[in-house]
């Protein structure tokens, strides 16, 4: 058979290519990627999936290979989570799949219970952006309740006042991502009860850490009466590669409103569980053969690897002078801001912090300031994900995040509006594009952020962001302060022109 390339050569290619991507093991890349440390999880991964490759997840009475792993990897979730019988579940193709199906089964059976119009979906401001999908997707209003700056938890009381006839599902977090809080679950559960509302409880992120974290925590999973689905990834504390997760749900009843059926064509019935018709078992295979080979034993074993790890983080940040742990994080997962308590002088911007430990080799997650409506403002962060390798480098890590801090201390923290004011002075003509109207209020409903492809290009162009010399992850800090002041619907249309350019073909010269 003739090849335009040699697989050597395409492979040789590839490893070249990985040679530009952030690090996915070792522990210096404290986000997206979780690491157990153990090589031979990786290899077990790899052959699992690598034995399944051909098979299509389809149709698992064709492919019964698949119903046996989906079934015992859902059943070792269920006991994870602490449900009985009733507890029924699929696997998905990541987090956001799982909260997808959640509110599309939520919203099919409010319907199907008699509701009309346009429901509701009630949840914290800092529930994970798969609802913001979710809720536009599938035609919900998206209720936000504000949370605490302190801590980044939702009052029960509040929550419990937008519970209505008109909500087909409230969405508390365990822990929420950007601050690791943990949501009082049992407190909003017993009020959506009363209410006669369902409630998911979106363990996306740290559902496989917290199920064995070694130090006693407030029910959140099925032992909740009135937790009516739960969502946790394997593909995070779960050690799995990507994409896998599960949506489990209590009754069989709502759980098969999950479904797609169709014989209205002339082809083969399709049946699907999940969003996806034909899939990869891959996955599937890896994070069924990882909890496998590790069981409850294993798990616990890496959680505590992780446990200790953060334990060691939260102590060496909350002895850095203007920094400070936000609230009381829940699982292997932290936030930071700055200390606002001392000095200016002495205070860390947590931005500028993040940029100097990646400039020391320690890749950390910005996250902005976030305006609530109708709560306090949220501090500015940078977000740190603990795995169980990040024990191992503690002694490279925590002097690294010192010294970082060293190197920022006492900078003021960029300024958006300053640094957007610069690009007009010597962009004037970029004035009208940016703040429309001139007070920046824009007009979204009005689609005052309609540009066209290249003009978003131009902007992104303008701004530093496309075609510049450095590489755009060097230097997050003034970036994230321009989407602390320009309206959200510019920013995100020029976050969408950014990622669609980013993939784009280029045509050889």
């Amino acid at each position: 058979m003739s090849f335009q390339h040699g697989p050597d050569e395409v492979l040789a290619r590839l490893a070249a290519l990985r040679e530009g991507d952030a690090p996915t093991h070792g522990g210096r890349v404290l986000s997206y990627v979780y690491d157990s440390g153990r090589e031979e999880l990786d290899e077990l991964a790899a052959a699992a999936a690598r034995l399944v490759q051909p098979v299509n997840g389809l149709d698992p009475t064709t492919f019964t290979s698949v119903a046996v792993m989906e079934r015992e990897l859902v059943g070792f979730a269920r006991r994870a989570f602490h449900g009985d019988t009733d507890v029924v579940g699929s696997a998905t193709s990541g987090g956001t799949e799982s909260c997808l199906l959640a509110v599309k089964t939520a919203r099919d059976v409010w319907r199907a219970a008699g509701g009309t119009g346009r429901p509701r979906l009630v949840a914290p401001s800092t529930v994970h952006a798969a609802f913001h999908k979710a809720a536009e997707l599938f035609d919900l209003e998206l209720d936000l309740v504000p949370v605490s700056a302190y801590d980044g938890r939702p009052d029960p009381a509040a929550f419990g006042e937008r519970l209505a006839p008109d909500v087909a599902l409230a969405v508390v977090s365990a822990p929420s991502y950007p601050f690791a809080s943990l949501d009082p679950v049992a407190e909003i559960a017993a009020l959506a009860d009363a209410a006669g509302v369902a409630l998911h409880v979106d363990a996306c992120i740290g559902g496989f850490a917290l199920a064995f974290w070694p130090e006693p925590l407030p029910a959140w999973d099925f032992r909740v009466p009135g937790v009516t689905s739960l969502s946790a990834d394997l593909h995070k504390y779960g050690y799995a590669p990507k994409g896998a997760s599960v949506l489990l749900t209590r009754g069989r009843d709502r759980q098969r409103h999950q479904y797609f059926a169709t014989t209205g064509w002339p082809g083969y019935p399709v049946v699907n569980p999940t969003l996806a018709g034909s899939k990869p078992a891959g996955p599937l295979a890896a994070a069924w053969a990882i909890t496998q080979t590790l069981g409850v034993d294993g798990f616990a074993e890496l959680t505590a690897e992780a446990a200790r790890a953060t334990a060691a983080v939260i102590d060496a940040v909350a002895g850095i002078e203007g920094l400070r742990i936000v609230g009381e994080p829940t699982g292997p997962l932290l936030a930071v801001e700055s200390d606002v308590d001392v000095e200016p002088e002495l205070r860390v911007d947590p931005h500028r912090w993040a940029d100097a430990a990646l400039a020391a080799g320690w890749q950390l997650q910005l996250q902005p300031g976030f305006a609530q409506p109708g709560g306090a403002a949220l501090p500015r962060t940078a977000h740190l994900t603990i795995t169980p390798v990040t024990e191992r480098v503690l002694g490279e890590l925590l002097p690294a995040l010192a010294g970082a801090a060293d190197a920022v201390r006492g900078l003021p923290p960029i300024d958006g509006a300053a640094v957007l004011g610069e690009l007009l002075a010597a962009r004037p003509e970029l004035g009208a594009a940016l703040l429309p109207g001139g007070d920046g209020s824009g007009d979204a409903a009005g689609g005052a952020f309609r540009l066209g492809s290249d003009e978003a290009a131009g902007l992104l162009g303008s701004l530093g962001l496309l075609g510049g010399e450095e590489p755009l992850a060097t230097r997050l800090a003034p970036v994230l302060a321009l989407v602390e002041v320009l309206p959200r619907e510019l920013t995100e249309r020029l976050l969408v022109e950014l990622l669609a350019r980013a993939v784009e073909p280029v045509e050889a010269s």
